[in-house]
């Protein structure tokens, strides 16, 4: 794997989105990359993944779908499918309008590989450091052991957006 950094939104994807959501709240996909930009650098996943082999998805982007997965309780199958067919995923991931997606399998090859290397905590730490980093969440205290902070960040982070 060879660390990139995530492209701009697509501008078809972008206009669509904008234009789906003209007047109205955009969906947390779409909050997240405008307001968090690149969350989770492929670097950061580096020595989980070969520097041989087969070109994959980027682990950066895999990451943010399992984050977006967990927040809409889906199954690996339908965050796969999430991937190719909703507008906002492909605006947060830096896809093209084209992009086909990946197997629903990769999911959890990529999470086989984060536990693998003990990166387990690696986007929670990156997460609350962006938070942080925003103003969304204070500090220090109890946001590793208490989600509430994260749910209210989340929360702080959709109101800011619909202004």
């Amino acid at each position: 794997m060879e660390p990139q950094s995530w492209p701009e939104p697509d501008p078809v994807v972008a206009r669509a989105v904008r234009a789906k959501s003209y007047g109205r709240q955009v969906p947390l996909p779409v909050a997240v990359r405008d307001r968090l930009g690149e969350l989770f650098p492929d670097e950061e996943f580096a020595q989980a993944f070969g520097a041989t082999g087969p070109a994959g998805w980027s682990p950066g982007r895999l990451a943010l779908v399992t984050v977006f997965q967990m927040a809409e309780n889906l199954t690996d199958r339908q965050a796969a499918e999430a991937v190719r067919d909703r507008l906002s995923w492909a605006y947060a991931l830096g896809l093209e309008l084209t992009d086909t997606g990946f197997d629903f399998t990769v999911l959890s090859q990529f999470r086989t590989r984060v536990v693998e290397h003990h990166l387990e905590e690696k986007v929670l730490d990156l997460l609350l450091k962006r938070l942080t980093e925003q103003g969304l969440v204070g500090a220090g205290g109890k946001q590793r052991t208490d989600s509430t902070y994260i749910v209210s960040a989340v929360r702080d982070l959709m109101g800011l957006v619909g202004r």
